[in-house]
């Protein structure tokens, strides 16, 4: 039952990022003209609000991880989503934990630029007080969180880390003789 739940968590995560990667994420790449202007205007409001200048002024090594986004990322969401939504997947096993840990391994750089990098005030405000810094790591966070939550069921979970009946066949032949 609780793998259950897990499973469907992942699936919320990976169906959601879908719009998310295309809608706003991609807005740090792709040329503005190719968003029509209530996004353009979403994306505004979202980096004064929460102070994300990375997202309207993004500095190189923050565009490389939205164009690994872009890249590897996004084809993999409808297919993480499809194997959480049905469960007990075992073949998305491997590529969930590549995927687990490129992302977490992307968010350790961002949430330590947002925590310890000193913003300027202008053009796009920063973060500047502690409590706009943990606001803003709280947007980020679960795309930390949740992709270590699925390393771990990856590792851990009996019904995704069970031996294959293959990998025991030798054994048994052995014992039999």
């Amino acid at each position: 039952m609780f793998l259950r739940v897990l499973e469907i968590i992942y699936f919320i995560y990976f169906a959601s990022h879908i719009p998310i990667t295309l809608l706003v994420d991609l807005q740090a790449l792709l040329p503005e003209h190719v968003y029509p202007p209530e996004l353009i205007k979403l994306l505004h409001w979202y980096a004064g609000e929460f102070k994300d200048p990375m997202m309207m002024d993004p500095p190189a090594w923050f565009k490389s991880f939205v164009f690994c986004e872009a890249l590897v990322q996004l084809p993999f969401f409808p297919v993480a989503a499809y194997a959480f939504l049905k469960g007990g997947c075992k073949w998305i096993r491997t590529p969930a934990i590549i995927y687990s840990v490129h992302v977490a391994t992307t968010l350790v750089p961002i949430l330590s630029h947002i925590l310890f990098h000193k913003f300027p005030l202008s053009p796009h405000p920063g973060p500047q007080t502690l409590n706009e810094r943990l606001t803003l790591v709280s947007i980020y966070a679960p795309y930390l969180i949740i992709p270590i939550m699925i390393l771990l069921t990856m590792l851990f979970s009996a019904t995704y880390n069970s031996p294959s009946l293959k990998g025991n066949a030798p054994s048994k032949a052995k014992k039999q003789r």
